[in-house]
């Protein structure tokens, strides 16, 4: 039995182990390692390795035994305790090529196999999936598409702020132009950045404005939108001054088509404005605003698009029309603000008191205000403002998310656009309408009183007492001065329309159509125009929509609303307490009877309580965005 026994194992051991009689291997030993023997891993082994297990494998060590180099470069890399070969490369006993497409290592396999450890907390894996280089891979079946050993390595992979990584700083215009060659060659001679990494200075380079993962196409909605952002991290003056432009409103409006840096300044042949190569350069300046404005004077591009108003030095025209502008803006909210508030306490004393009680009923008389034509011609001027109002403040306070939300409902920045100069034609429209009507009444009709008298609507004597007066009667130290046919806010009111519709219009016509305006004017005039016409669009919405429709619908004397407007008539008892003076002089000339009617109907009542909530709720609305913005700016 000895001799048998002795026998048995002295064969068994003069042969190869088979391993597969005991070890069932799933999957089988296969790819890159199939012809290696277990003993190569594993070491010498024999029967006695039942009882004593298989020796542990350390695996830098063992694989280093055939794959020396990668072994020293991960042993001096991050992964060097982080991560062992088979995390990397999979199961050792079916280890793949990695240009076999189904390979851990291959471009594909990378995504899941690098995901695993890198996907949290930066979404590193998740951001280079919805990048250009994830979506040519992936999307389009580029298998040449970079994968993850493509810029950081294979075996020597270090952290990107490591001066070793193919993504720091000074090693990524390289590692990037080993697929954008003439990308980088451009950049290189011809783009102040590329001049700064040659000569070791600080400065972006590829990873900066592309980032490294998220590399969208610069082309596409989400990152024209965002250029100026990026850009603005390094060149922050400029970015504000962008974002006061109305390429800079219009972009943070989600208008992609417009201007942003990299049209002006180019993506990769960036230059200082001073040199002569440069696309912003005088020189270049009527090409480089040619290719999106038509009639490019001379005049035209001195136009400044980096203008700061509010700095003297830069361009003193501008900076004192600015200074006026701003001076008249605080002016009229101040005086106002001081008046009403004034006005809403001492009305509310006297609300409390009975001061405004009125006898009126549904049989009392009435008297007639203001004609069909007036009337028609303030819902002109209310629906065309309101227009003006909505698709103008969203740029003027592109900021805020309620102007965003706006803009993006009235259909964007070309929708808004076209609807503010339509309502800006119906606004050329009634001014041109009502100047004729004034002609035709002094010079054909013969008119009398329309520039002087108490129906002028021209600020007298009297309107400065009444002020004073007024002023008295809300601090309680006298009585309410005597209305006539116009109070002077209302004259205020009137005469803040002409000089509007003058200045917005002229203005916005400058901005509407530049290159005509530059042809007899000098460039700096449309910054001028551009400040005018945004500083008077404020003043006049923040005075309609906060003054003007508390002296007309929100005091407590006739709140909710004053209908007078739309209705056209008046309760002759109110009549005789607001406007004693002209009751008066119509009762003496004996013209009373003429200006007498029959109340409004229900339907008239109705309809001016329905479209005067429309316009009010509106107007409210916006200024309430207006007053929040100018609170948190």
């Amino acid at each position: 039995m000895l001799f048998v026994a002795q026998g048995f194992w002295g064969i068994a051991a003069a042969q190869d182990i088979d391993c597969n009689r005991c070890h069932d291997l799933e999957p089988p030993l296969a790819g890159a390692h199939e012809s290696v023997d277990c003993e190569n891993c594993h070491g010498e082994l024999d029967r006695s390795h039942r009882r004593r297990g298989v020796p542990a494998i350390d695996q830098g060590e063992t694989c280093g035994q055939c794959h020396r180099k990668a072994a020293r470069e991960t042993g001096r890399s991050v992964h060097a305790n982080a991560a062992s070969c088979t995390a990397c490369h999979g199961n050792a006993h079916q280890v793949q090529p990695a240009e076999y497409l189904d390979a851990p290592m291959s471009p594909v396999g990378q995504i899941r196999y690098c995901g695993a450890c890198h996907d949290e907390p930066e979404d590193l894996v998740s951001g280079y999936l919805a990048g250009e280089h994830g979506k040519a891979l992936l999307v389009s079946g580029l298998i040449n598409a970079p994968s993850c050993s493509d810029c950081h390595g294979s075996h020597a992979i270090h952290v990107a702020t490591d001066d070793e990584s193919p993504t720091a700083v000074n090693n990524a215009p390289t590692t990037c132009g080993t697929c954008h060659y003439l990308l980088l060659e451009d950049w290189k001679s011809k783009s102040a950045h590329g001049r700064a990494w040659q000569n070791d200075e600080d400065g972006p380079v590829c990873t900066t404005c592309h980032l490294s993962h998220e590399n969208v196409d610069p082309k596409v909605t989400e990152a024209r939108l965002a250029w100026p952002d990026n850009c603005g991290r390094c060149h922050g003056e400029y970015l504000t001054t962008f974002r006061d432009s109305f390429h800079g409103k219009a972009n943070e409006l989600g208008f992609d088509a417009g201007a942003v840096c990299s049209d002006c300044h180019t993506p990769h042949q960036n230059r200082a404005a001073a040199d002569p190569e440069s696309t912003v350069h005088p020189d270049h300046l009527s090409e480089t605003c040619g290719s999106c404005h038509e009639d490019v004077t001379a005049s035209f591009i001195s136009f400044d698009v980096h203008n700061d108003p509010t700095d003297p030095e830069d361009n003193f025209p501008v900076y004192v029309v600015w200074l006026f502008m701003t001076g008249l803006l605080l002016g009229v909210f101040a005086f106002f603000g001081v008046h009403d508030i004034l006005w809403l306490q001492r009305s509310l004393v006297g609300t409390l008191r009975g001061e405004f009680a009125e006898q009126s009923g549904n049989d009392e008389q009435y008297v007639r205000r203001f004609s069909k034509m007036n009337i028609r011609l303030h819902i002109v001027v209310v629906v065309t403002f309101l227009v003006l109002a909505a698709t103008g403040l969203p740029l003027k306070f592109h900021w805020m998310p309620w102007a965003q939300e706006l803009a993006a409902h009235l259909g964007g920045v070309e929708s808004t656009r076209f609807l503010h100069r339509l309502a800006a034609i119906g606004t050329f429209g009634y001014a041109a309408f009502h100047l004729g009507n004034l002609f035709i009444r002094w010079l054909v009709k013969r008119e009398k009183g329309m520039f002087w008298g108490p129906s002028s609507l021209v600020p007298q004597s009297k309107d400065f007492m009444d002020l004073f007066a007024n002023l008295r009667y809300f601090l309680y130290m006298g009585e309410r001065p005597a209305g006539d046919r116009w109070t002077y806010f209302e004259k205020f009111d009137y005469l803040a329309v002409f000089w509007g519709v003058l200045i917005i219009g002229i203005s916005g016509l400058m901005l509407w159509y530049p290159g005509f305006f530059t042809t007899f004017l000098p460039g700096w005039t449309l910054n001028a125009a551009y400040v005018v016409h945004s500083d008077e669009a404020l003043l006049a919405t923040g005075f309609i929509f906060v003054f003007h429709f508390f002296h007309t619908h929100l005091r407590p004397e006739s709140f909710p609303m004053d209908v007078v407007i739309f209705t056209g008539k008046m309760p002759l008892s109110r009549f005789k307490i607001e406007r004693p003076l002209e009751y008066q002089r119509l009762l003496a000339s004996g013209e009373l009877d003429t200006w007498l009617t029959e109340a409004p109907t229900r339907n008239e009542v109705r309809n001016a309580y329905v479209f005067g909530s429309i316009f009010l709720i509106i107007g409210i609305a916006l200024a309430v965005g207006i007053i929040w913005a100018l609170l948190t700016h």
